[in-house]
C-alpha cells in the first residue's frame, strides 16, 4: 500500500492539534497502516530549533522574507527525515500543518505574495503536496480568544501579532483553498469538537477507504 499523506490547516485557535488528537484515539487502531503525526513547524530535530527561533517572541525584530525561509528550511529538513521517508515506507503521515500555512501567514499576512511564497517551498520539498487537507474553518477574532483563555500570557510571536494580521491569514487560506478544490475538505471549527471529530473520521473513510 502506497503512503498517504494528509494535513490539517486553519487560522491560530481553530483546534487543530486537538482535533488531529482525538481523530487518532478513534480510528488509530482502524487503521491498515501505520501511522505517523508530527506537526509544523519542526517535526524533526534540526526543524524543532528552527521552530524555536520562528516562534519565540523575542524575535521581534524578524524580516518577514527571514521568517518565510526560516519556515521553508525547517520544512525542507522536516520533508526529508520524516515525511518523505514515512510515506516511502507505506505509512500514513497525518502533519498539523503544512505548505499552505505558509502561503496564508507568510504570504497573505506578511505581504510577501502567496505565488513567491509557493515557490520557495516547491523549491524546499521537491513540490510535495498533500493527498487531503482539512481546513478547520473558524473567524480568526474567535480564535484568538480561545486562545488567550487556554494559554493567557503563553502566546508565540505569531499568535501575538494583531487582529488585521490575523484576518489578513484568513483570507489568505480562503484563496488557499480556493485554489486547490479537489484536495481541500473545510470543516466548521465552531461546531462541537466531537461533531468536528466525526466530519473529519466521515472524510477520510470515504476519500481514503482503502485505509480501513
Amino acid at each position: 500500500m502506497r503512503g498517504y499523506f494528509v494535513s490539517f490547516e486553519g487560522p491560530d485557535g481553530a483546534g487543530k492539534s486537538t482535533v488531529l488528537k482525538e481523530v487518532l484515539n478513534q480510528i488509530g487502531s482502524e487503521l491498515k497502516t501505520q501511522y505517523l503525526v508530527t506537526r509544523e513547524p519542526g517535526g524533526s530535530k534540526i526543524a524543532e530549533k528552527i521552530r524555536d527561533i520562528i516562534l519565540d517572541p523575542a524575535n521581534d525584530k524578524m524580516d518577514n522574507k527571514t521568517e518565510a525561509l526560516l519556515y521553508a528550511a525547517s520544512r525542507s529538513q522536516h520533508v526529508e527525515e520524516i515525511i518523505r521517508p514515512a510515506l516511502k515506507e507505506g505509512k500514513v503521515v497525518f502533519s498539523d500543518r503544512y505548505v499552505d500555512s505558509s502561503l496564508a501567514y507568510q504570504g497573505a499576512g506578511r505581504d510577501l505574495e502567496i505565488q513567491e511564497v509557493k515557490q520557495i517551498n516547491d523549491f524546499a520539498t521537491d513540490k510535495l503536496d498533500p493527498d487531503l487537507t482539512f481546513f478547520l474553518d473558524l473567524d480568526p477574532e474567535v480564535g484568538l480568544k480561545r486562545i488567550e483563555k487556554l494559554r493567557p500570557g503563553q502566546e508565540d510571536r505569531l499568535e501575538q501579532e494583531n487582529l488585521a494580521f490575523h484576518k489578513k491569514v484568513y483570507a489568505g487560506f480562503l484563496k488557499v483553498k480556493e485554489t486547490y478544490p479537489e484536495r481541500f475538505v473545510t470543516v466548521d471549527a465552531t461546531q462541537p469538537i466531537d461533531q468536528v471529530v466525526a466530519q473529519v473520521i466521515a472524510t477520510l473513510k470515504q476519500r481514503m477507504p482503502e485505509l480501513f
